[in-house]
């Protein structure tokens, strides 16, 4: 049996293939052990005798994170640049707050350690470190206390020598040890010295976390394997994230812009923006198949730290179903990013007191408590209006303070969709919003019209999309180098590709695999400090003007261009999960209906009927304002939207 398994800030999605159907499973998540939830997905689908293929979506290194909750970390660098984790660049997050400090650096000064070594841009090993130097170094960290070490040694990336002597010196530690040049063997130091560092910062908790689910996994299931989604869009064995955890940091997320990119082609859309709105936050990403899909990046910061390891080209932006509303001391409202979470919750959960955006879709009637999750969950209607009135202040009446709530959430991931098309050259009117997550597709029609989208697309199981995204992911490991050559060939590129792909070949062989090569590499121009990513091509180079002047307006096609990094990634492709197509039947949708109800709309109250999801069949056409329910989330069609079903059971809703 295949599984794949989200653990969000709210929900643990559980989507799985049983006698070749898809099914879905919700439970509520368990912060504090997330691995309990994924058991309990686990325990409820399958049976002691099935040998079960578990992908997991994993929030423990993110949540490490954001909480500042990872290990203590030994930082060994070559001596007079320990302080460079520290200082990093002049870049503010907050450009016009004087007063905002930023976050106190993970490596305190005493937990950074330099050793007298050096190696040239070129690779020449200048000065090997010291047999006294290790030796001295290895106590001074065992007296430090440290969890776990990160060493990354000025250009080890154009000879990885020293740093290989160094780790060797500090094996009898036995502790977790980080390499630079394993793990990211690119220049910019403070970028590559960070990236490891966050890998060494996660791997004990994370690393714990995985064996320790694992083993739980094969307890119950012999001969079960697990693996874990990337931040790249790629699968990778359990062993290697917990190995290299820096690369799971956008775990689930990432499942989902796979998920979203996958069905959005199987709909006939080439140009898809991905709207993932969660409980606690929401997931912006733009795909363009012309341009390759789902794009990545290696200028991530997460947590005020630069991770430069490859990741899908996500926005993120704290507005999500259990975002709390509150007025400061000028009486002025604000949503976000403070979450209700899975505990205490919403107000409408039972256990919350403050009001979230989740509340607010309640008392405006865009969501049905008889019918959350399928029945499985009643929501409390009228303790959620009485807490509300409580909370609304100077407001008027509640369905105000409501409306408020959700202009303000919107306005907010209306920003983060902005700063990935129009900010970056891309049209949005070209493309198709494809809305998931629990808390998307109640949202997604105000947003496309706010952006001018003519059209959104709701997947089957839009609340476990990023679960079957994971399901549907292929299993991908990525590699990369610092050459800096200027005015080279394509013919003189094909060494370092050769040597990446012999190191990618060896290490996909350990583990029985076989995979497809890509290859790209980072251009500019000469003199600039920043590169732009090309598929290696026949054209490469000139393919690098035209995405240049795409993307900034202008290309200089007689200037110098310089090759930064090369890089390899190998896709081994994952057995296809077929979803069921249906043939296509003129209808209203009448033998859906469930229910009438009354939802507000524009300052107003409009009787709206109600739809189960499941009932609707490929070919029904629906016009707003209507509700339409399914297990995992409810979609909000405001009047002038209509909505049809497609073959694969997606909603294509037209918004007028």
């Amino acid at each position: 049996m295949r599984i794949a398994i989200d653990s969000g800030g709210t929900f643990t999605d559980c989507v799985y293939l049983k006698d070749g159907e898809v099914q879905v499973l919700k439970l509520f998540s368990t912060p504090q052990d997330p691995g309990q939830a994924v058991l309990q997905c686990v325990t409820q689908i399958a049976t002691g005798g099935d040998t079960l293929e578990v992908r997991h979506g994993t929030t423990v290194g993110t949540n490490a994170m954001l909480e500042r909750k990872g290990a203590k970390v030994a930082f060994v660098t070559t001596a007079g640049f320990e302080d460079t984790i520290a200082i990093g660049r002049q870049a503010r997050t907050s450009l016009y707050d004087w007063f905002r400090s930023p976050l106190p650096c993970v490596i305190p000064p005493e937990l950074r350690f330099g050793i007298q070594e050096r190696t040239s841009p070129a690779g020449e090993i200048l000065t090997s470190p010291s047999l006294q130097a290790l030796t001295e170094l290895a106590a001074a960290i065992r007296r430090s206390g440290a969890e776990s070490i990160a060493i990354s040694l000025l250009f080890s990336f154009a000879n990885p020598q020293n740093e290989l002597l160094i780790a060797e010196a500090l094996a009898p530690l036995e502790l977790p040890i980080s390499i630079s040049h394993q793990i990211l063997p690119e220049f910019r130091e403070f970028e590559r010295g960070s990236t490891v560092v966050t890998n060494a910062y996660l791997a004990p908790k994370v690393g714990t976390y995985l064996r320790r689910l694992e083993g739980a996994l094969t307890e119950g299931f012999p001969d079960s394997s697990i693996h874990v989604m990337q931040s790249s869009g790629g699968i990778v064995s359990a062993r290697l994230a917990a190995r290299e955890p820096v690369r799971t940091v956008l775990s689930g997320p990432a499942g989902g812009v796979i998920g979203a990119y996958q069905l959005g082609r199987m709909a006939g859309f080439d140009k898809i923006i991905g709207f993932d709105m969660g409980g606690t936050s929401t997931d912006v990403s733009l795909m363009d198949a012309s341009e390759g899909g789902p794009r990545t990046t290696s200028e991530a910061v997460v947590s005020e730290m630069p991770v430069s390891v490859p990741m899908l080209d996500i926005h993120t932006v704290g507005a999500g179903g259990g975002s709390l509303a509150r007025f400061d001391q000028g009486g002025i409202l604000h949503v976000g990013p403070e979450s209700a979470g899975s505990i205490p919750g919403p107000i409408c959960y039972g256990r919350g007191l403050k009001p979230t955006v989740t509340d607010a879709n309640l008392v405006l009637g865009r969501l049905d408590p008889e019918l959350f999750l399928g029945g499985g969950v009643r929501l409390e209607a009228d303790r959620t209006r009485e807490l509300m009135d409580q909370a609304k202040e100077r407001l008027t009446t509640v369905e105000q303070f409501a409306s408020g709530i959700l202009l303000l959430a919107e306005a907010a991931m209306e920003k983060a969709v902005r700063v990935i098309s129009i900010e970056r050259g891309y049209d949005p009117r070209e493309f198709t919003l494809v809305s998931f997550g629990g808390a998307g597709p109640l949202h997604a029609c105000f947003m496309a019209k706010s952006l001018r989208i003519r059209r959104v697309l709701v997947p089957r199981m839009p609340g476990a999309l990023s679960a079957l995204g994971i399901l549907m992911a292929d299993t991908v490991r990525d590699y990369s180098r610092t050459v800096m050559l200027s005015q080279a060939t394509r013919e003189e590129l094909q060494t370092f590709f050769l040597e990446l792909e012999e190191r990618g070949k060896k290490d996909l062989l350990e583990e029985g695999l076989e995979g497809k090569t890509l290859r790209s590499a980072d251009l500019r121009y000469a003199g600039q400090g920043y590169e732009l990513n090309i598929a290696e091509t026949p054209t490469i180079f000139s393919d690098f003007h035209d995405t240049h002047e795409k993307r900034y307006g202008y290309a200089n096609r007689d200037a110098e261009v310089e090759v930064v990094n090369v890089r390899v990634r190998f896709v081994v492709q994952n057995k296809p999960v077929h979803l069921p197509v249906s043939r296509a039947k003129a209808g209203d949708g009448a033998q859906a209906i469930l229910k009438s109800r009354r939802i507000y709309f524009s300052g107003a109250w409009l009787e709206s009927t109600v739809y189960g999801r499941d009932l609707l069949v490929a070919g029904d056409t629906i016009s707003g304002p209507a509700l339409i329910t399914e297990y995992s989330s409810t979609t909000v069609l405001p009047p002038g939207c209509v909505a049809t079903v497609d073959l694969y059971g997606n909603l294509i809703v037209e918004v007028n």
